[in-house]
């Protein structure tokens, strides 16, 4: 049996858990057997409390080996105890597979697993991540990333998109994705994490909008006048206009420009990729409109970010 250890620790995140493991449980629904053994495990063992304030039942970590480990992310400062840091460090080093969801990724790197790898972590952290672990390089538009043994996941429900990977590299894609239909999530999510981003400063009422915004985020490189996101929200063009302005005080057009602009802006950070490239892939039909956007936006253009991240690069190299 392949054993999965599901580390966690005081204010871990319930959803950071709670998708990872569906998926791995899903497997015997789906395959009609299943490889894996799951555990619950902490570094003193007994009841662990999340951040929502329920109790969790955990064996401790001592004196067990498991083919994975994944730690479970949520309020960082209680995770990084010296007794926690001690307990992922034994565990990282003896398994052969490492993973972390969201936040937990500042755990893994303070194992020292991290340096000199690609990861990833919830967007909002993803800064504070790479100031803190200069050594490892965070890629903050990734949903997941598997670097050698070590795997690293962005937030909260992306979990589950690490987990059907890992199961897709030890069971195949067919397995992988009957248990994506079950639990009635993408197979394979489209883009990057820079869209959630954008769309987390829009907080529409109706699920009419939300919509609409989704489809935006899944077609940025399209034209997406006004009568289109209309359409995919199921009202007319005046009705939507008004409606979408009224509950995020943005035009249709603004909101989709920011969402291109973030999702260019993360392009920019992570890879060597050609502008003119990039404007085309979000939807920018030319560099200098992306140039315009971008100086109205963030107060300067976006060769300004790629040559900031290159000094950055250079002295984490120095160093």
């Amino acid at each position: 049996m392949h054993r999965v250890g599901f580390f966690v620790c005081r204010g871990y995140e319930t959803l950071d858990l709670a998708g990872p493991l569906a998926a791995f449980n899903h497997v015997i629904a789906v395959a009609g057997q299943t490889p894996y053994d799951l555990h619950l495990i902490s570094q003193p063992g007994g009841p662990m409390i999340s951040n929502a304030g329920f109790p969790l039942e955990t064996k401790s970590f001592a004196r067990k080996k498991f083919d994975t480990v994944i730690f479970v992310g949520g309020d960082i400062e209680p995770m990084q105890t010296s007794e926690n840091i001690a307990a992922a460090k034994r565990l990282s080093f003896a398994s052969p597979r490492v993973a972390s969801v969201c936040t937990a990724a500042f755990l893994l790197a303070e194992t020292g697993l991290l340096d000199g790898r690609r990861a990833t972590t919830h967007w909002e952290y993803a800064a504070q991540l790479q100031s803190r672990f200069p050594r490892m390089k965070v890629e903050g538009d990734s949903i997941y990333i598997a670097d050698g043994h070590v795997w690293t996941s962005a937030g909260v429900a992306s979990g589950i998109d690490l987990a059907l990977a890992m199961i897709e590299r030890d069971m195949g894609a067919k397995i992988a994705s009957a248990i994506a239909r079950q639990l009635v999530v993408p197979y394979r999510r489209p883009g990057g994490q820079s869209q959630f981003a954008a769309m987390s400063q829009m907080e529409p009422e109706s699920d009419r909008i939300r919509i609409a915004l989704n489809f935006a985020r899944e077609h940025l490189s399209e034209a997406l006048p006004l009568e289109r996101l209309a359409d995919a929200a199921r009202l007319s063009p005046r009705q939507f206009g008004r409606v979408f302005r009224r509950e995020t005080g943005e035009t249709p057009a603004k909101a989709v420009e920011r969402l291109r602009v973030e999702a260019a802006r993360l392009r920019l950070q992570d890879g060597s990729e050609p502008i003119e490239q990039i404007a085309l892939a979000v939807g920018f039909t030319d560099p200098e409109r992306m140039r315009r956007a971008f100086i109205k936006l963030h107060g300067h253009p976006p060769q300004s970010i790629r040559r900031a991240n290159r000094l950055s690069a250079g002295r984490r190299l120095a160093e």
